[in-house]
């Protein structure tokens, strides 16, 4: 066949592709990360009710990591003994249930065990969904569908915003108050949806009979000689993905990233309250607007970064600029300008997000893969950790947020600077 007849195949196949799954993906990242994030908005009047000061608020919020990061190589290496199917259905039954009996919450101990199992629970997901796009999408078309599939998390906060804050006026029916109706009316659906992942997803290109046979074929043949090339030009095997200096070095530029990216998720509710003195409800929607930024900026910067094929400073110059932004957020006292700068913040963040993973899914596959990635999504999911709990000491030492926002800005300078020095694959 001639290579215009090739390309049209492959251009078809992608496509079918990316609808078939890409929606449904960042449907399961959506569910995800809202029941990750939505303790920051139960925190409205969770902290209130239940005497937390912001020190345990903050380190209970970012003790969900800690789990997360013990168990993700873990997982991630039963899912590519399993299945992608089995072991993320697995996975997101689980964290439901656990994210859902965060409504029992009436002590900082208990708060702290479920956030810990919430983070057991959901362990080997992402790495395990970024694994799985290996197994669909060439290298050339994987920073656009890495960042179609993040930007669920801009969208999450986008509605998650609105929702939570809606959810929090339930306030007294049923004799709960509106942050266990929040918890529990967002956890459940992802027990659900973890039924239908069993029924809806494929393993592999060579189980997806909704592709045609030509489709198939080429997607089949197309990654098999990206992994035989990528092996014999690399040569990482699962033991030395995790001893690799390069992978480590990956580890610390996504561990930078998270720290800004958590630090901002779980408190921006506060932060636009401090800024704006609004309800909850309209915390809810005024915290809408730095996600609804975000997603709009991830794809056109993965898209460039995917046709360029340049990574690096596809990651550095959003987070340079998106760091000073930060530092400019501390020091304003205009809400107006307070939202806008930190809308240009998480445009940093966010856009940085899909360049920042297809560095590792150039020079990873197979078992390499599932190892390599997930060690650098547990380096990365420290920050997790640190943010929140950074952010949280600085809010109770200073009595406001202009350390913590220094801290995210910090975190996404000190990102743009690993970036720069990172070599790129041969």
């Amino acid at each position: 066949m001639n290579a215009p007849a090739q390309d049209a195949i492959g251009d078809r196949t992608i496509a079918l592709v990316r609808r078939r799954l890409i929606p449904f993906m960042f449907l399961l990242y959506i569910v995800a990360y809202l029941d990750r994030i939505n303790v920051g908005f139960a925190a409205l009047q969770m902290n209130r009710d239940l005497g937390f000061s912001d020190a345990v608020y903050g380190l209970g919020a970012g003790i969900f990591f800690i789990g997360y990061v013990i168990f993700e190589v873990p997982s991630n290496l039963i899912l590519h003994r399993v299945g992608a199917r089995a072991w993320i259905a697995r996975i997101m039954v689980t964290w439901g249930v656990v994210s859902a009996a965060m409504m029992f919450v009436q002590s900082a101990a208990v708060f702290y065990v479920l956030r810990f199992l919430l983070g057991v629970a959901e362990a080997g997901f992402f790495p395990g969904m970024l694994f799985y796009l290996t197994h669909w999408f060439p290298e050339r078309e994987r920073a656009r569908a890495v960042a179609l599939f993040m930007t669920a998390t801009a969208v999450a906060g986008l509605i998650g915003g609105p929702i939570s804050g809606a959810l929090l006026q339930l306030h007294g029916i049923g004799g709960l108050a509106g942050w266990q109706w929040l918890f529990v009316l967002e956890g459940l659906p992802a027990v659900a949806l973890g039924a239908v992942v069993w029924f809806y997803l494929a393993e592999g290109p060579d189980e997806a009979k909704w592709l045609g046979p030509s489709e198939r074929a080429w997607l089949i043949d197309t990654l098999r000689r990206e992994r035989e090339t990528t092996a014999a030009r690399e040569g990482y095997t699962a033991k030395s993905a995790l001893l690799s200096a390069r992978i480590w070095a990956l580890g610390s530029l996504y561990f930078l990233l998270v720290t800004a990216m958590y630090g901002v998720a779980f408190w921006l509710p506060q932060i636009v309250r401090n800024l704006s003195g609004f309800g909850d409800f309209a915390v809810g929607l005024a915290s809408a607007l730095p996600y609804l930024a975000a997603a709009v900026s991830m794809v056109p910067v993965a898209r460039h970064s995917d046709r360029t094929g340049e990574r690096r400073w596809h990651v550095a110059v959003p987070c340079a600029l998106g760091g000073l932004a930060m530092v400019a957020t501390a020091y304003v006292g205009n809400p107006i300008a307070g939202l806008a700068l930190l809308s240009c913040g998480a445009i940093g963040i966010w856009s940085a997000l899909g360049p920042c993973w297809a560095l590792p899914m150039r020079v990873l596959t197979g078992p390499a893969a599932a190892a390599g990635l997930a060690l650098i999504n547990s380096i990365g999911n420290v920050g997790g950790f640190v943010g929140p709990s950074l952010v949280g000491f600085a809010r109770e030492a200073t009595n406001s947020f202009e350390g913590g926002l220094l801290v995210i800005a910090a975190s996404m300078i000190g990102a743009a600077i690993v970036a720069v020095s990172l070599k790129e694959a041969r």
